[in-house]
C-alpha cells in the first residue's frame, strides 16, 4: 500500500481547525472505516462523525489536538463541598430523589 506524504502541520492550531472544512461521516460508516479515518488523521485530514445528522466526535491529528486548550484542574477544588451534602450524602440524595 502506497503512504502518502504527511500534510504540512505547521499551523494546526485552534482558529485553522475548522469543523466545516472536515470530512463528515455517520457513525455506522465511522466504524466500519476506522482504519481509514486513522490513517486519513496521520496525513493531517480531520473527520467529524455525526449521529442523525449531528456532529458527536472528531478524529484529529494528533498534533491538532495538542494544541487544543486543556481544562483546569479539579484538586483545588477537593474538600471543598464537604459539608454540602450533609454527613450521609448518599441519605441525603436518597431524600432528595424522593421529593
Amino acid at each position: 500500500m502506497r503512504r502518502e506524504a504527511p500534510l504540512d502541520r505547521g499551523s494546526c492550531g485552534l482558529q485553522s481547525w475548522d469543523m466545516a472544512h472536515s470530512n463528515r461521516i455517520d457513525v455506522n460508516n465511522a466504524g466500519r472505516r476506522l482504519r481509514a479515518l486513522l490513517m486519513d488523521a496521520e496525513r493531517g485530514r480531520s473527520t467529524i462523525i455525526t449521529r442523525y445528522g449531528r456532529s458527536i466526535a472528531a478524529i484529529v491529528p494528533v498534533d491538532c489536538a495538542a494544541d487544543l486548550p486543556r481544562q483546569k484542574s479539579l484538586l483545588g477544588l477537593a474538600g471543598s463541598g464537604k459539608s454540602l451534602w450533609g454527613k450521609d450524602s448518599a441519605k441525603t440524595l436518597r431524600r432528595l430523589r424522593d421529593e
